[in-house]
């Protein structure tokens, strides 16, 4: 009798601790220190911005410092793995752009981890466009000019982007294709030095997301000549898309979210869910990217998942038929 008593006792003492711990971490144990938010890009580029404001709104919403660390170089791998072999204490966490989910791992033969695997969604931040830009000083003043120089010399063209397997490589590429052109590709380590290499016609075009470029092209910096999503930009509302100006069916749009290493607790993924959801509704954040172009998303880890999954299986394709291959 005395023996099942006590063990009556032990669990109900059992059940408590866990419902007090539970409790706890509803209650905001997490965070009580700061986070490190792993940016697999340099400082400047699309994904650091996009980073940086969330990072900002998030850090008073959680009343916790987010340190940004910028680890660009290997189409994204190096800044991604540090993430996924995180422990997943929630104290580790990343930017994940659609280069570094669901572009680089179709055109980077051993990964060193399994995106569907080895992360865990927590929430899209937002939805935007690359930028198809020409120097101001160029000829070239509509997406049919740009292909029109391109049959006449076929392999002259230079295209410029941030990165191999960057969304601005594989937009090139895919634009290359759909448009009938030979291009060369110019990769570069980080969006502005090739946003400067462009200012400066030292090389011809690019494609390069709105949150990084979008400056230059309204101080005239740079010549816009269209958008790559499958809507026009709130922030351009005068520039047609790709498709609409000379390349029909043409679509490249991008989108980041926050991941975090597999495994992290359910209750902290939740809280941070809910701080991402906030901040991208915050008077700040919906200011600062209206007047880049891109949109602010939100919603839950799971639709996140989808949106990786999908894409992932979208830019496997196109990659395929456009032949891009890491330089």
């Amino acid at each position: 009798m005395f023996g099942k008593l006590a063990s009556a006792v032990a669990a109900l003492l059992a059940a408590c601790a866990l419902t007090f711990s539970d409790g706890a971490s509803a209650q905001g144990a997490f965070p009580n220190k700061p986070i490190r938010l792993i940016v697999p890009q340099a400082p400047g580029s699309a994904t650091d911005t996009i980073a940086r404001l969330v990072a900002a709104e998030m850090s008073q919403i959680l009343n916790q410092q987010i340190v940004i660390e910028n680890k660009p170089g290997a189409a994204f791998t190096i800044g991604l793995d540090m993430v996924a072999k995180a422990a997943p204490d929630s104290y580790t966490i990343g930017i994940g752009p659609v280069g570094g989910l669901a572009i680089s791992p179709n055109m980077v033969e051993r990964l060193p981890y399994n995106i569907l695997r080895d992360f865990q969604p927590i929430a899209l931040i937002s939805r935007g466009h690359l930028l198809l830009a020409v120097a101001p000083t160029s000829d070239t003043r509509s997406v049919k000019d740009l292909i029109e120089k391109g049959k006449k010399d076929p392999g002259k063209l230079t295209n410029a982007s941030s990165a191999n397997g960057s969304p601005g490589h594989v937009g090139g590429e895919l634009f290359k294709h759909m448009a009938g052109i030979e291009v060369v590709h110019v990769p570069y380590r980080g969006g502005a030095a090739a946003i400067n290499d462009l200012i400066a016609g030292r090389v011809d075009f690019m494609f390069e997301s709105l949150n990084s470029i979008s400056p230059h092209a309204k101080s005239g910096n740079v010549r816009a000549l269209g958008v790559s999503g499958d809507r026009r930009s709130p922030a351009f509302p005068e520039l047609p898309t790709v498709a609409e100006a000379g390349v029909p069916g043409y679509s490249a749009p991008t989108w980041s979210g926050l991941v975090g290493p597999a495994g992290m607790p359910r209750d902290v993924l939740a809280k941070l869910n809910d701080a991402v959801n906030r901040a991208v509704t915050t008077p700040a954040f919906k200011e600062r990217f209206g007047q880049i172009g891109d949109e602010p998303a939100g919603g839950t880890p799971e639709e996140f998942a989808t949106t990786i999954r999908v894409e992932l299986a979208k830019w496997a394709d196109v990659v395929k038929r456009s032949g891009a291959k890491m330089q």
